[in-house]
């Protein structure tokens, strides 16, 4: 494995003669070689052990845990109730689960969150908004597994510099808080000189496009949206319907409502009362429409560009055995045309 140094410190570079080595916790067997995005208020418990039930790694924002002490009682239930699936002799092995940090300083609870993560062991943290050492350090402490979201190749650079073991590319298309980069460029860009873990997110909702994802280099397909039309996911009827009901085309990227440039379904932007064709820049200051005020997640619904492949309501596990599919008719399809 060869090196580079960047501000002192040694990391890991691509070698093609060297094959691409998992942590333990990213080794499970797995379904189907996806993790399911932490969503804001829409991941809880019920999801996550749905998700890791179907073999796919589940995830959730520690914030989503409200008050913080409910954080404690999640963490215990999610544990419980994977441990018992597997004790079961469930033909599929739950997946690991995964927690989401908000590590920057404006986060009052992250010494809280990640108290807990340490003390239940969580088996992999996912890291946002900011790369910490210190953070990374408490997680490896007890060999915790850290993926860092990025947007661009020079955050994915600084997130490995400050400790985390992989990374999830954030590309064009995807739900929330998306990047601007092609995953195809993206992708190339990290794989040229980083070699370990790495997920994929920007409009994946195919089990083809967790193949793609592979292709390209990524380790794991990352899905976000196509899990909010799901009967577990904490999201309104309408939110859920709204999802279904929309293509590519009705998704609107704009910085208005956080300050920071996302992707937005169409139909609640024109519900909130807005032009969604003829946004301004961001001031979420003045974001006052009406009597009320609009608030992002709960008016203003985030989704990526690959809601078009989600045609109806079902329970997370249906989603799954659907992408499982679609991921292993693609790969036979490879098969008999190479």
């Amino acid at each position: 494995m060869n090196a580079y140094l960047r501000k002192g410190k040694e990391v890991a570079v691509n070698d093609k003669t060297t094959p691409r080595m998992l942590p333990p916790a990213l080794r499970a067997p797995l379904a189907l070689p996806a993790i399911a995005a932490p969503l804001f208020i829409i991941s809880n418990p019920d999801l996550v052990i749905a998700q890791c039930k179907s073999g796919v790694i589940g995830t959730f924002p520690s914030l989503n845990a409200r008050p913080a002490e409910m954080l404690d009682t999640w963490l215990t239930r999610i544990k419980t109730e994977l441990a018992a699936h597997d004790a079961s002799g469930a033909e599929i092995r739950a997946a690991p689960f995964a927690v989401n940090l908000i590590v920057h300083r404006s986060n009052d609870r992250l010494e809280h969150d990640l108290s807990l993560c340490v003390a239940h062991r969580v088996p992999i943290v996912i890291t946002s908004l900011g790369a910490r050492t210190e953070v990374n350090d408490a997680i490896h402490g007890y060999g915790g597994v850290v993926l860092h979201d990025v947007i661009n190749n020079g955050f994915a650079r600084k997130a490995i510099e400050k400790g985390a073991d992989g990374l999830i590319a954030v590309a064009a298309g995807a739900g929330g808080h998306a990047g601007r980069i092609s995953p195809f460029a993206l992708i190339q860009e990290i794989r040229a000189w980083f070699s370990g873990p790495l997920a994929l997110s920007g409009a994946i909702a195919t089990g083809g496009a967790v193949l793609a994802a592979q292709a390209m280099g990524a380790d794991f397909g990352y899905i976000g949206s196509a899990f909010i039309a799901t009967e577990e996911a904490n999201a309104a009827a309408a939110y859920k319907a709204a999802i279904v009901a929309a293509a590519a085309e009705d998704i609107v990227y704009t910085n208005l409502f956080t300050g920071v440039h996302g992707n937005y379904l169409r139909a609640s932007i024109v519900n909130a009362g807005l032009d969604p064709d003829h946004l301004p820049e961001s001031d979420p200051s003045q974001m006052n429409f009406g009597s009320e005020r609009v608030k992002p997640w709960r008016d203003i619904w985030g989704s990526g560009q690959g809601v078009g492949a989600v045609r109806e309501v079902v329970p997370a596990a249906m989603l799954i055995a659907r992408l499982r599919g679609e991921y292993q008719a693609a790969r036979a399809r490879l098969c008999t045309t190479s």
